[in-house]
């Protein structure tokens, strides 16, 4: 069964997107524990350090998500993916808080390299979460509010097969329906990039998102890194 894919109009138009997936099954998403959480804010000082007075926007990768989200007629500045808006609140506020320790495994790896890392509970999703340009009939629920609303046509967005929209404007932000909350024991995990030699820094991203899993979360996985002539897992 296929679990995750790209529309063969998204990988038409977005040459150099790479993205590492992984299906997680059995998973113990617990509060963070002291060692994770010592080994995420040692993370976000060492990030805070290499940037320095570096704007966001000349980093490779966040500028290659604003040229994405221009592709698809979405303002970066007014809509910033997911990355950006992470290492946004670390620059400026100094922290990123601890939530849960999925959030917190694909938050310290997202601020390391740049690229957005989400993690979709698949409990109340048909698979499979597809990436493709809305038609604006699909659902989606707002996390903050619950409010249900439609996605702009033309937009990316992740939806399932029966249209539920898990992630608005590609990686800007997810549905309630699937956050990672303290129930969640099965995901679907993605990292994405679209900067040049992207291929690099998902594969050492990947690497690291199960490495961290497997220590921290358990369960099992599988993964494969996605592109054009492999577009599903």
């Amino acid at each position: 069964m296929t679990s995750f894919q790209y529309d063969q109009q998204i990988t038409t138009n977005y040459p150099e997107l790479r993205g590492g997936v992984i299906v997680a099954q059995g998973m113990t998403n617990a509060p963070t524990s002291n060692a994770l959480r010592d080994r995420y804010l040692a993370e976000q000082e060492a990030v805070k350090a290499k940037i320095g007075a570096t704007p966001l926007s000349e980093l490779p990768s966040l500028s290659a998500w604003r040229r994405a989200f221009s592709g698809f007629g979405v303002s970066p500045t007014k809509y910033r993916s997911a990355a950006e808006a992470l290492l946004r609140r670390l620059t400026k506020k100094g922290d990123v808080p601890c939530i849960n320790t999925l959030v917190d495994i694909g938050n310290l790896v997202s601020i390391r390299y740049g690229l957005p890392v989400a993690i979709f509970d698949t409990r109340q999703i048909a698979p499979p979460i597809t990436v493709h340009y809305s038609d604006g009939s699909e659902l989606y629920t707002e996390l903050a509010s619950g409010e249900a609303m439609h996605p702009e046509p033309g937009e990316v967005v992740f939806s399932d097969q029966n249209q539920m929209v898990v992630a608005r404007r590609w990686c800007w932000r997810q549905s309630a329906t699937s956050a990672a909350n303290a129930e969640t024991s099965e995901a679907v995990i993605t990292v994405e990039a679209h900067h040049v030699d992207g291929g690099v820094d998902i594969e050492s991203a990947l690497s690291d998102l199960l490495a961290l899993l497997a220590e921290f979360a358990g369960g099992s996985y599988k993964s494969a890194i996605l592109a054009a002539g492999n577009p599903a897992i």
